[in-house]
């Protein structure tokens, strides 16, 4: 089962990147006129990439050991990530992109904490 969530068109400008209201380990990207989202951690080092990643283009950099990741698809473009991020589905509809999340995709609270604190 999957659950939509939304943010306004306007929230975003071009070539910005935020995290998704609600669900919270999701990051949206907005390229042109298109908006995609992935799994906000990063898969080497599960670091948030909407707080401190760069938006290259399609790409968004991980701020902690450089990794990069196509947003179009998820893909791992450099190590030393080596698995892709999770990628959700966007739709614009009347001024509003939704964004469909599986239930089995949402992290447990336990997650959420593990997945805000620096590497030790």
């Amino acid at each position: 089962m999957s659950r939509t969530f939304e943010l306004r068109v306007d929230d975003l400008a071009d070539g910005q990147l935020c995290r998704l209201p609600g669900a919270a380990h999701v990051a949206v990207y907005r390229i042109g006129d298109h908006f995609y989202a992935t799994q906000d951690s990063c898969s080497h080092e599960q670091w948030s990439l909407a707080d401190d990643g760069e938006l290259e283009g399609y790409e968004i950099v991980c701020s902690l050991h450089l990794a990069r990741f196509d947003v179009r698809d998820g893909r791992a473009l450099c190590l030393p990530a080596l698995q892709p991020l999770r990628t959700y589905p966007t739709r614009v509809v009347d001024g509003r992109v939704l964004i469909d999340v599986d239930d089995a995709d949402e992290p447990t609270t336990d997650q959420v904490s593990a997945d805000s604190s620096p590497p030790g």
